[in-house]
């Protein structure tokens, strides 16, 4: 586990999401990447009843990389709780039917996964209810655990087969977080914000 960045990829004119997806894969294999299988993180949001009083919203997600886990970010006005528990918060929450109603919007960022050095690649395809949204590139650096050490190596890495796509900055949730630890729960809240971000926008064609 070492500090990741999430990176949106534009849809070019022309060009639909699995060839974008084959034009990253040659991007990245020209690097000399190897592909180790696939990876999926998804995400469920769950709405509480007006008989709770004041609205909350749980997104309950699982990541391939952690498949023990199940990471829940409760969202109650002004305040954020994320929870790391087992797969029984999954029947948790289905024993809490009648205190929170699915959204029936899930949301999935799956695709290939590749190694390259101490870095690892994802090229994720982004659906909300199966309908196409965008792609999704995920950079893990596991060389370091601490974001402002290993920032620029990310950035030029990212750079160098995403191009001018990539922001100067670090990502906004990561910004106020440069001199802490990173940890899994850090990249959950990096995929919900996209997934949020993906759920307002418009269609998109295959």
């Amino acid at each position: 586990m070492g500090v990741t960045i999430l990176q949106q990829f534009p849809i070019v004119e022309n060009r639909t999401g699995p060839s974008t997806i084959e034009l990253l894969t040659k991007r990245i294999l020209a690097l000399g990447a190897v592909q180790q299988g696939q990876y999926l993180v998804d995400c469920e949001t769950y709405m509480s009843v007006p008989q709770l009083g004041a609205q909350r919203t749980v997104h309950v997600l699982h990541n391939s990389e952690q498949p023990a886990t199940v990471f829940s970010i409760l969202e109650t006005g002004t305040k954020t709780i994320p929870l790391a528990a087992d797969g029984l918060f999954d029947l948790l929450m289905m024993k809490m039917s009648n205190f929170y109603t699915s959204k029936k919007q899930k949301a999935e960022s799956k695709g290939p996964r590749f190694e390259i050095g101490d870095f690892c690649v994802k090229l994720g395809t982004v659906t909300i209810s199966s309908n196409f949204k965008g792609i999704l590139v995920e950079v893990e650096y596991r060389a370091c655990l601490v974001p402002s050490m290993c920032w620029e190596l990310i950035k030029e890495f990212l750079q160098g087969f995403l191009g001018s796509t990539v922001q100067s900055a670090p990502p906004p949730y990561l910004a106020n977080r440069m001199q802490e630890n990173y940890t899994p729960i850090d990249t959950i809240h990096q995929y919900l914000e996209h997934f949020t971000h993906y759920r307002k926008s418009v269609g998109m064609r295959q």
